[in-house]
């Protein structure tokens, strides 16, 4: 059987936060870890884009897991693979700093998305009152979409958050390590068939 890799005028960057989460990415593509959070995230992939001459710079493609942040009825997000549509910056007070005069981007919307919303936030979720907060702005909720995406904005750059659930932002959230495995293999999948 013959294989065909898909030539692109540019080529792609997959970012994931961890090692774990980027296990089944097809090797055909160069991989980003950057680990966890939005400070490693944005300096990792601003160095890596900055790398690049500007017109050969990547799409980057963020992969990882994430947590629902809705219910479990088939209207919410749940389950499954998601392509935000738009990611917030959920622990920045951008509303008081706006109100203080000092401009602060606390969304950032993104091409080619399934219409879900994304939270990142340095608090990895497992609170019941936090999760409700957040299930009321956001589909989904991690730790490094919204610093890749700024990064990215900043840089110029494409970019697409590509995530799988692997919990429900709550105390399931504390399960994550035995999770992960399956959700980077779907998403290793996903990355083959898009690109």
């Amino acid at each position: 059987m013959t294989h065909v890799i898909r030539e692109h005028p540019l080529p792609v960057l997959v970012v994931s936060a961890t090692l774990a989460e980027a296990a089944h990415v097809p090797p055909r593509f160069e991989v980003l870890v950057t680990g966890i959070g939005k400070v490693d995230a944005a300096i990792a992939v601003t160095e890596a884009l900055a790398a690049h001459p500007d017109g050969a710079r990547p799409t980057v493609v963020n992969i990882g897991t994430a947590g629902a942040l809705r219910g479990h009825d088939a209207a919410c997000a749940s389950s499954g693979l998601y392509v935000p549509s738009e990611v917030l910056n959920h622990d920045l007070s951008a509303d008081v700093l706006r109100t203080l005069g000092y401009p602060a981007q606390d969304r950032i919307s993104l091409e080619g998305g399934d219409g879900s919303v994304l939270a990142t936030g340095d608090v990895f979720v497992s609170d019941p009152v936090l999760r409700e907060d957040l299930s009321r702005r956001a589909d989904l909720v991690d730790m490094e979409g919204f610093a890749v995406a700024a990064s990215c904005a900043r840089m110029g750059v494409r970019c697409r958050l590509v995530k799988h659930v692997s919990d429900h932002a709550d105390e399931s959230a504390m399960d994550w390590p035995a999770q992960v495995d399956a959700s980077a293999r779907i998403l290793g999948s996903w990355l083959d068939t898009n690109y």
